[in-house]
């Protein structure tokens, strides 16, 4: 008889983001019709000076193990742009470069929980947040942050979620999926509850640079804070280097030394290329970035018209990311042209793929089961063609 695998494992769910992807490719693949709007990955190619800083890597044979928290000079530059964009003081000690911030996140939630503890997770939020807490032996604790607050929570919400069991809140602002940014003031409250609660703040910032409105402010940044705080952030989508595995851990030097011990003993350092590739991405400047910016904020302003003109009900604008978390929940109870009901989100998502070829993703995956997520990290052209097939969709569904 075989014995019986990890137990561990049995209560988290796949990724419903990467299965529709992988979906979609494999659709594509076979020769079908398939516009994707799931995944939040930038069209651009990766800037040229990251790839030649790769390259010269490569060619001047820098090849060999290094230090499991990371290449010294990177994380001398990950603390230099800290202090320059975030005003944050962090020694390269406190800096874990990790293979991704999703792999960044991991390493701060191994750091700090012990089975039985409760993390807070404001929702909606991304689908990895809950799963690693629970695969990790924590409780996700949701607190629901709506759609008439800019789907931010407030400070009273989040004391009146903390219990003797909470060890830290999980945010990630600017927000996957719903590009919602929270302001200095309300960071600043939340901030008050966290150090007056005593608890830990893991804040992903990897959609840092993409604010529309405003100064992006860094929850780090308060008083009590540092000591409190781990700050996840990476190049995925700042500098399009999604494939390229590259993040980092910011954290307080006791927390940064025990993330330090769990990498050298599960992945190691993260690759050698990818490191060298992001000191030429902290090097470089921002006049890449800021274009993809430009090119976002347009997207985000076409998505936004076509989706309060398709739904018949205006849709805000998202103030960060390249999202559109968009309320479609009064569809909920129609007919599809093939006699099913649509009954929730995941049934409109995919009735949309097999009718129109449309991939995105519901709302259920983000634990807001009333909207979808568009992606508009894609050409003018393919967010054209997603929104005739949108608009197509939502026609054919009737009472």
């Amino acid at each position: 008889m075989t014995r019986a695998l990890s137990t561990r494992t049995e209560n988290i769910a796949a990724s419903l983001t990467v299965a529709i992807d992988t979906l979609a490719k494999q659709m594509i693949a076979e020769g079908k019709d398939v516009v994707s709007l799931g995944a939040g990955e930038p069209d651009f190619p990766t800037p040229k000076p990251i790839r030649d800083a790769a390259c010269n890597a490569i060619n001047e044979g820098k090849t060999r193990y290094t230090a499991p928290v990371g290449i010294l000079e990177v994380r001398k530059a990950v603390c230099d742009k800290l202090k320059r964009d975030n005003g944050l003081d962090y020694a390269p000690e406190q800096i874990i470069m990790t293979s991704g911030a999703k792999h960044a996140v991991f390493n701060a939630l191994a750091a700090l929980i012990n089975p039985g503890d409760e993390v807070i997770i404001p929702a909606p939020y991304w689908v990895t947040y809950p799963e690693l807490v629970k695969w990790l032996g924590g409780c996700p604790v949701f607190v629901q942050a709506g759609i008439e607050n800019d789907f931010k929570i407030t400070a009273a919400q989040l004391e009146a979620a903390v219990t003797e069991r909470t060890k830290a809140i999980l945010i990630n602002n600017p927000c996957n999926p719903t590009g919602s940014v929270y302001t200095r003031d309300e960071l600043a409250a939340l901030a008050n509850v966290i150090v007056e609660k005593d608890i830990y703040c893991i804040s992903d910032e990897v959609y840092e640079y993409f604010v529309y409105n405003g100064a992006f402010t860094s929850i780090a940044c308060f008083e009590g804070m540092p000591e409190r705080s781990i700050v996840i952030n990476g190049f995925s989508k700042s500098h399009c280097m999604t494939g390229w595995r590259i993040g980092y851990d910011a954290a307080p030097a006791p927390i940064a030394k025990i993330i330090g011990k769990i990498q050298g003993q599960a992945t190691h350092h993260p690759s050698n290329i990818a490191q060298y590739a992001a000191l030429g991405a902290l090097q470089m400047g921002m006049g890449e970035v800021e274009k993809m910016q430009a090119a976002f904020r347009k997207r985000r302003d076409f998505m936004v018209s076509q989706a309060s003109r398709i739904l018949g009900t205006p849709v805000a604008a998202p103030a960060g990311a390249f999202y559109l978390f968009a309320p479609v929940a009064k569809y909920y109870g129609k007919k599809t042209p093939a006699g099913t009901t649509v009954s929730g989100s995941i049934d409109f998502c995919k009735y949309l793929l097999e009718t129109q070829g449309l991939a995105i993703v519901p709302g259920a995956a983000f634990g807001d089961d009333t909207c979808v997520r568009f992606s508009y990290a894609a050409s003018d052209e393919t967010l054209a063609k997603a929104c005739e097939r949108f608009e197509k969709g939502i026609l054919g569904l009737h009472e």
